[in-house]
């Protein structure tokens, strides 16, 4: 199992899409990893990020995420990185990351 390495988009002044797929990721240990964060970090969600989705089955959940910019992300990233390590969230797979070309809310 891998731990989670963290995309680098260069001169990225754009907004980006991260894609996590974590190993066999529980709603256990994805709740606590948002308990977690809350208690640490205090306001969630952190700032840069526009949105967050956990989504699929128990022991098989996925996260995406749009950011502001690289930079905000990457600031976050080195904070949430002990944490998924404290819930003993590993990834199957490097995250996915994107620019973002188009963002449409309702």
């Amino acid at each position: 199992m891998r731990s989670i390495q963290f995309p680098i988009l260069e001169g990225s002044t754009v907004s980006i899409v991260v894609r996590f797929t974590p190993a066999g990721l529980t709603a256990e240990q994805y709740d606590k990893t948002v308990r977690l964060l809350e208690e640490r970090e205090g306001a969630w969600p952190p700032d840069g990020l526009d949105y967050h989705v956990c989504f699929g089955s128990d022991g098989n959940l996925l996260v995406s995420e749009i950011w502001d910019s690289q930079e905000q992300f990457e600031a976050f990233g080195a904070r949430l990185t002990p944490i998924l390590a404290e819930t003993g969230i590993k990834a199957s797979d490097p995250p996915q990351h994107f620019e973002v070309h188009n963002i449409m809310k309702r």
